[in-house]
């Protein structure tokens, strides 16, 4: 087969000096979905990895810290449902009142769908309203080393989580 730096011109290697490359793997991609080089199909895959590391990142904080932390009050006071009486985990989703559910539908809708649209102009989970850790309007990191690592820990933690 020969030396894998001989082979320059592959498919495979279009994609190798891309943010998420990682020692000691490299770029991996086992299931061969890049192997035509389409960077386009590649800049939405690796926003829809972004997308669902952020959430997965998210999920378990939020089945870490209400093992240390609730809120105090009511979830719900006009069914009496206190923040202590939810237990963690899937046993949750029975003990929210429907309303609860929907509301959070709507705030993620609201999220997904009107302050961080994806634009195929910017880099994939570049978000023109959102600032450093997804403040809306919030500051953004300056370009160079320092927020190459920054985005390259944010893949490696979101592949972790998921």
């Amino acid at each position: 087969w020969g030396d894998w730096a001989n082979y320059t011109a592959s498919p495979l290697r279009a994609f190798e000096n891309e943010l998420g490359v990682q020692a000691p793997v490299g770029f991996f991609d086992p299931f061969g979905m890049t192997k035509d080089g389409d960077l386009e199909a590649f800049k939405r895959r690796r926003a829809t990895e972004l997308k669902n590391g952020r959430v997965a990142m998210l999920a378990t904080m939020g089945y870490i810290v209400p093992e240390y932390f609730r809120f105090p009050g009511y979830c719900s006071p006009s069914e009496g449902v206190k923040f202590a009486d939810i237990p963690n985990g899937l046993a949750a989703l029975s003990k929210v009142p429907a309303a609860g559910w929907t509301q959070w539908i709507l705030f993620l809708g609201l999220i997904e769908k009107g302050i961080y649209t994806y634009d195929p102009t910017r880099a994939p989970g570049d978000y023109k309203n959102a600032g450093v850790l997804g403040v809306p309007n919030g500051s953004t990191m300056t370009p160079g080393e320092g927020r190459n690592r920054k985005l390259n820990s944010e893949l490696a933690n979101g592949r972790l989580a998921m």
